[in-house]
């Protein structure tokens, strides 16, 4: 069996039967069967989260005081829906999953996910205090994301999922 992977524009095939890894031949799985996938491009995850904040700030500008709360709810859920989707990561190609599980995240996911950056965006209602804890939220995200190996923020790692390019779920066993 031949398994294709692609890696940053790169397509190499690899013989099923020549793979060997030390944590294959130490567990008998293979990395996509204990869960392990490759990090999505960071890029890629900044411009998404950056398509998603411009949703929220628009949501909080349309109706002030009911806008704020369909921002925070849209943070919180936005995972949830198409299959681990939010707008942002749908038009850029990225989906969240639950590795273990091999499954798309759901709402459950989303909201423990999204959680830091949902106090974060109520923090953002606070003039200055506020501003300046929402940027230091999303910083360390954002230093997490780079830092990680698979690309884990915090609120990756209390739902235990993570963000993968699009179509990588569906690899073979």
């Amino acid at each position: 069996m031949t398994l294709f992977v692609r890696i940053r524009e790169i397509c190499y095939s690899v013989n099923q039967s020549e793979r060997s890894s030390l944590a294959e031949g130490a567990t008998g799985q293979s990395p996509f069967q204990r869960g392990v996938y490759p990090k999505a491009q960071v890029l890629n995850r900044f411009i998404a989260k950056l398509i998603d904040l411009l949703i929220v700030a628009a949501a909080s500008k349309l109706v002030p005081p009911v806008g704020v709360l369909a921002g925070l709810a849209y943070i919180l859920l936005a995972d949830g829906f198409g299959g681990g989707r939010s707008v942002g990561k749908r038009l850029i190609g990225l989906q969240t999953i639950v590795p273990r599980a091999r499954e798309p995240a759901g709402f459950r996911e989303s909201i423990i996910r999204n959680l830091p950056c949902g106090l974060a965006q109520l923090a953002f209602e606070i003039p200055y205090v506020g501003w300046i804890g929402w940027g230091a939220v999303l910083s360390l995200e954002a230093l997490l994301v780079v830092g990680n190996e698979q690309g884990r923020r915090l609120g990756d790692e209390l739902a235990k999922t993570q963000v993968l390019e699009s179509g990588q779920l569906e690899m073979p066993d």
